[in-house]
């Protein structure tokens, strides 16, 4: 469905302009039309930026539109305050998932270490009445290990006639969004069909902390704190095909910026609190990362595992060549001169412009893309370290830089918890549950009129 509020005319004369990565697009709601000023757009200062929502070609309904302006601090509030009024038998329990890359903005902005960040966001929340927050890394482990096996599934089957690369990642909902509503073929068949940390995370909370909470999934009011716009579209669909039917994995997305504004506003007295464990430890895990500047780092992870697997090759410290720009990246895996593996990283909409051109002629060199965008990756979602002119406060961001780089690295291979889950929860590695729980499909738009028209 054609959203009625963005035309194409409109974001093809965007994408002209010189300051790309900082063009916005007026997107008025239909409160707004009717001289009413909509939720979402008081939330995102009226503006939907280009870099941050690529979705500018019939990518957001109406009705999506409508369904995205109701996820916010408003709508987290009513259902906090219902259960301090209804009867018990409605209470819901609130779980509310941290992004990794949102932790180094609470810890940059209020002048913590990350850890104690965690602490005293954990707190807020529970003071609030949130009965879990939990860590989204943990659901990025099993997204990263089931991109490496579909990476070296579609290296060994690739051939000219069926060409199954390169792989471009599916984790950022921007450019998934864009890719499935705007581009379609030839785009979506290379899409990994690993689903995102946040979808994961979805299923995670309502079926198997469901399961082992004794709770309907319906009975969990899910909340993700992530540092972009764009995870409140991805959380319109993702439904938990394990759970009860109809159950949406995440039920509201609130931007790191905008917990931190109620954090600022707040009077409620706060004891920090340790993070919860989707397992019932009482016991505090140490904080960790992926391996990737300002993302999951899909790329080394991938990189790495396609090395050893597919050619016996041990790398240890992934080296990033810069090419055309900062947010462009080449990785390559070379023996007797030959090139075995070519990686890049394609970061913000320019980026992304180049690599789709250059797929649709046939002229693509690289095996595997690493897609996100926002210029320089999750940490500069616009979301959080924003100012108020809606600019990135670069002061802010490379203390967060600084923050992130610092928090230990781990494998995903290396986590028991995610071993434990996979036969717990999915009944091994191979099972059907597997392929139901933590893999999607794409939907291409077909030949819809004038889908072709944005300027490349």
């Amino acid at each position: 469905m054609k959203c009625e509020h963005c035309t194409r005319k409109e974001c093809s004369k965007k994408t002209k302009t010189d300051d790309q990565e900082n063009a916005s697009v007026d997107v008025p709601s239909p409160a707004q039309e009717n001289g009413e000023k909509g939720e979402f757009h008081k939330l995102a200062d009226a503006k939907i930026f280009l870099s941050d929502c690529l979705a500018c070609d019939s990518c957001v309904s109406a009705e999506e539109g409508i369904q995205v302006s109701q996820q916010n601090a408003k709508d987290f509030f009513q259902v906090l305050n219902l259960n301090k009024k209804c009867d018990t038998s409605k209470h819901k329990v609130l779980a509310v998932s941290v992004c990794p890359q949102s932790l180094p903005y609470f810890a940059a902005k209020f002048s913590l270490s990350v850890t104690d960040a965690s602490r005293r966001l954990c707190g807020f929340l529970k003071s609030l009445g949130v009965h879990y927050v939990f860590d989204t890394t943990i659901a990025a482990d099993f997204s990263i290990l089931e991109s490496q096996k579909e990476f070296v599934r579609r290296f060994r089957q690739h051939n000219e006639e069926e060409p199954t690369l390169p792989m471009l990642t599916s984790a950022c909902p921007g450019w998934v969004r864009y890719a499935e509503r705007v581009l379609g073929h030839p785009v979506t068949p290379h899409l990994c069909t690993a689903k995102s940390p946040q979808q994961i995370m979805g299923s995670l909370v309502k079926d198997y902390f469901a399961r082992r909470q004794n709770l309907s999934p319906d009975k969990i009011f899910h909340v993700i704190v992530a540092p972009c716009y764009d995870k409140k579209l991805e959380a319109l669909q993702e439904d938990v095909p394990t759970a009860s039917r109809g159950s949406r994995g995440t039920d509201c997305v609130l931007t790191s910026g905008e917990i931190a504004q109620m954090m600022e506003q707040s009077d409620v007295s706060v004891r920090d609190a340790a993070l919860d464990t989707l397992f019932g430890d009482v016991k505090e895990e140490e904080l960790r990362r992926h391996d990737g500047a300002g993302s999951d780092g899909y790329l080394a992870h991938i990189f790495r595992h396609a090395a050893k697997e597919l050619f016996n090759e041990d790398v240890g410290e992934v080296t990033y060549r810069a090419l055309r720009n900062k947010d462009f990246q080449e990785v390559t895996l070379e023996k007797s001169g030959e090139v075995l593996l070519r990686f890049a990283a394609a970061y913000g909409f320019r980026n992304i412009q180049n690599v789709v051109l250059k797929l649709k002629k046939g002229k693509f060199p690289y095996h595997f893309v690493e897609v996100l965008a926002c210029a320089g990756g999750c940490l500069n979602g616009r979301g959080q370290a924003q100012t108020a002119d809606g600019r990135t406060d670069k002061a802010l961001l490379q203390k967060m830089k600084g923050i992130y780089a610092d928090i230990p690295v781990q494998l995903p291979e290396a986590s028991t918890h995610v071993q434990e889950l996979y036969q717990e929860w999915l009944d091994g590695t191979d099972s059907p549950r597997v392929q139901e729980a933590l893999h999607t499909a794409y939907q291409g738009p077909g030949q819809p009129t004038d889908s072709r028209d944005i300027k490349w």
